[in-house]
């Protein structure tokens, strides 16, 4: 068991997603890094896509009710438990009463924005269509439907196992650098509406560096930049969208459909971000800037499988750390 000892807002439970759903106006949700989330599972043994916490606020701190491996990944986010510094991206072994405690590395210099905390056995509550991840527009799924509070109590569903923890991985950030000309990016294929915008404002989206706004979050990134202006007014009906798409509102100033995307919406769809970049934005803070490359459908899949590639040799290397398997 843990208790969540924190005030912070906007944790919530995550897993991989719940798909299948769409069809009936249900988005997504999902963790926002999946990498993040699949690595500290396969840490600690668990299935890949087990429920964790994922907490993009910080300080946060919660109090271990009962022993229970962890594994902290995503954000660096000078993690202690109890006063003792822990590495990112590490399996950790806490014992009963200790307190973590996530907060801002000194300096307040920030690499990546969301913490996911996995615990042994993965978090334990109801699955939903599928999913334990929390729908906060829905309010249902993880922890009663909404972000986790300070007295929330939740169970680990492999406390008290016996894992093998004091190891940890290479970040994807490092493993699988992307940039243009310094700057974080994601990889973009053209979408629907695309040639309906202008062609300078075309050239603009891929040259220029786009900041992620103040007013971002788990539904999409509003973006600030060259106003993408289109070649004539595009009036058009609701239809599907999913986590990845670019949308271009009268502003000009194109939003990117997040995890917790609605799943219709009417705004022209001028590109969608590659699947196998989602963790990318999932990352990059606010405030910050990236740039988009243009793809192709051969290079989307292709990126796809480099993702599948490192997560295959992140199990190898797990196993090799953990010679005997978790024990009951």
């Amino acid at each position: 068991m843990i208790e969540i000892l924190s005030s912070a807002a906007l944790a919530t439970v995550q897993d991989l997603g719940r798909t299948g759903s769409l069809r009936w106006g249900v988005g997504t949700s999902g963790a926002m890094d999946k990498l993040a989330l699949a690595a500290g599972n396969l840490m600690l043994g668990n299935e890949i896509g087990a429920a964790a916490i994922e907490v993009p606020v910080f300080p946060f701190k919660l109090r271990f009710d009962a022993d229970c491996a962890f594994a902290l990944t995503g954000a660096d986010c000078a993690a202690r438990l109890d006063e003792q510094p822990l590495m990112p991206w590490w399996a950790s072994q806490a014992r009963a009463g200790q307190v973590l405690t996530l907060g801002l590395p000194q300096g307040g210099a920030q690499r990546g924005s969301r913490a996911v905390l996995c615990l042994a056995g993965g978090v334990d509550v109801p699955e939903i269509l599928g999913s334990r991840s929390t729908q906060l527009r829905g309010a249902f799924g993880g922890h009663e439907g909404r972000a986790l509070r300070r007295g929330d109590v939740l169970r680990a569903a492999g406390a008290g196992r016996d894992c093998r923890t004091g190891f940890g991985l290479v970040p994807p950030a490092l493993a699988l650098p992307l940039q243009a000309d310094g700057v974080p990016a994601v990889r973009v294929l053209p979408a629907a509406e695309y040639l309906g915008f202008e062609a300078a404002s075309r050239a603009a989206f891929w040259a220029g560096e786009w900041k992620i706004t103040a007013q971002s979050d788990r539904y999409g990134y509003r973006l600030a930049g060259e106003a993408l202006r289109p070649v004539v007014p595009m009036e058009m009906r609701s239809h599907g969208i999913v986590p990845g798409v670019i949308q271009v509102p009268h502003s000009g100033q194109p939003i990117i459909q997040m995890r917790d995307a609605q799943p219709s919406g009417g705004y022209p769809k001028f590109g969608t971000v590659i699947e196998a970049d989602l963790w990318r934005l999932g990352q990059a803070p606010i405030g910050s800037r990236i740039r988009f490359i243009e793809a192709s459908w051969d290079e989307a899949v292709a990126a796809l499988d480099e993702v599948q590639a490192w997560l295959a040799k992140l199990r190898r290397i797990v196993d090799l750390h953990r010679s005997s398997p978790c024990m009951s």
